[in-house]
């Protein structure tokens, strides 16, 4: 949840936040009544209870008349008390939904919406297949030339947008995720294979249980969630805990299967498997000193372009507007490399500063030489099931075949290219 200190000191940045999100800047000053109420009950309550225990030490020395109307000051004093108790509980169970309402307070994205994000860079040059003789095939005509891709199967087992990978199509994804993951141990991260399923508590307090917890699978019977990232557990993983870090950010690399049900997607790219319910994700999650976080969340970003380099890919970096962001996210920056048959580009990685956002909810602090404070998370994509389908369209060749980047070859055994089965 957003800083209860920042929204007593400079509200008009939470409101400008709220705006900048298209989201309502008077959820913040419902929160700051709730607030003044809880304080002023609590500074009531605790008066109160100071005459409370002056009284009973009087009693004690009184007699007669005097001991009398004392012991009806005590009883009125002990309503009282129980009122401004019930007050100050009420205000605080309110102020504590509130504040878990408000999503974290922008820094430095573009106001707007989807539409409205602003281009860092773009890197590389499409290819020009008219110059080359010949139309781009898609991703899953491309998949199911090389009997790398089965979504009718996929379909006839488990319903609309689920799909099988099979020969070199299950062997490509593994080649992605490995080269993520080694790349992760490169930069010092700690491989992580993460749970899938979460408690509610833990879902809350990343952020996904708010306006888009539809998106997400609950299995009812265990009260339990399927996580749509890793990211999910990750951020669990050091709840209630007070970390060091003295030496530097706790980094971890987290390879898991991830669940969304996509509600509100009807209609959109629902040919392949460019969104679908299950696929596969290496994320990186990084614990890290607030004052570091802008700093780690541009290292972060490195990472996932060197990844696009890998895989040769041509893509651009864009600044996601703050309406486009999630609600722990602070800011975002996506990779979203060049999909010649639609032309258009799709988003293949994403890289999130959630400043202190989650970590106050999980209780994730840092001991300092001044105590202790909240730290700040940050995640990002390495790899995930989606490349497969920018790999397939920007490397294949007229004849179906596909060549596989140098990146991905020691995976693949040396393999240079995929060649068509049918």
């Amino acid at each position: 949840m957003i800083d209860i200190r920042l929204l007593r000191d400079n509200p008009d940045i939470v409101r400008e936040s709220q705006r900048a999100r298209g989201e309502d800047p008077a959820l913040a000053d419902a929160a700051l009544a709730a607030d003044a109420r809880r304080r002023s009950s609590l500074a009531e309550f605790e008066s109160l209870r100071a005459e409370q225990k002056a009284l009973g030490k009087q009693v004690a020395k009184a007699s007669g008349d005097e001991k009398a109307a004392l012991l009806a000051r005590t009883k009125e004093l002990a309503a009282q008390v129980k009122e401004h108790q019930a007050a100050a509980n009420e205000a605080d169970a309110e102020l504590d939904e509130l504040l878990y309402r408000i999503p974290n307070v922008v820094q430095g994205a573009p106001a707007g919406g989807e539409e409205d994000f602003v281009t860092l860079r773009t890197v590389g040059t499409p290819r020009d297949f008219a110059a080359e003789g010949f139309a781009p095939r898609d991703h899953l005509d491309l998949g199911e030339t090389l009997g790398a891709i089965d979504t009718q199967r996929g379909a006839k087992v488990s319903g609309s947008r689920f799909y099988f990978l099979t020969g070199v199509g299950a062997r490509l994804e593994l080649a992605i995720l490995q080269a993520a993951m080694d790349k992760a141990l490169a930069e010092g991260f700690t491989p992580m294979i993460t749970p899938t399923l979460v408690t509610p508590e833990t879902m809350r307090g990343t952020g996904f249980l708010g306006e888009h917890a539809d998106e997400i699978y609950r299995l009812e019977r265990d009260d339990l969630y399927l996580v749509g990232t890793s990211e999910v557990a990750l951020a669990g993983y050091h709840g209630d805990e007070i970390l060091d870090l003295s030496d530097g950010p706790k980094r971890y690399a987290g390879w898991s299967a991830c669940y969304r049900r996509e509600a509100g997607s009807h209609g959109k790219d629902v040919r392949g498997i460019i969104r679908v319910h299950q696929f596969h994700k290496v994320e990186m999650f990084s614990y890290c000193s607030a004052d570091d976080a802008a700093a780690e969340h541009e290292r972060l970003l490195a990472w996932e372009e060197a990844m696009m380099a890998a895989v040769e890919l041509p893509y651009r970096v864009i600044d996601t507007a703050a309406g486009d962001l999630g609600t722990s996210a602070a800011r975002k920056f996506d990779c979203e490399a060049w999909l010649p048959s639609q032309e258009r580009f799709l988003e293949l990685t994403s890289t999130s500063n959630c400043t202190t956002f989650q970590a106050r909810r999980m209780n994730v602090r840092e001991r300092t030489e001044g105590g202790t404070r909240t730290v700040a998370t940050l995640n990002g994509t390495l790899g995930t099931t989606r490349w497969i389908v920018a790999i397939l369209e920007n490397h294949q060749q007229p004849d179906g075949s596909v060549r596989v980047p140098a990146g991905l070859r020691p995976y693949l055994g040396g393999l240079e290219v995929l060649e068509p089965v049918r």
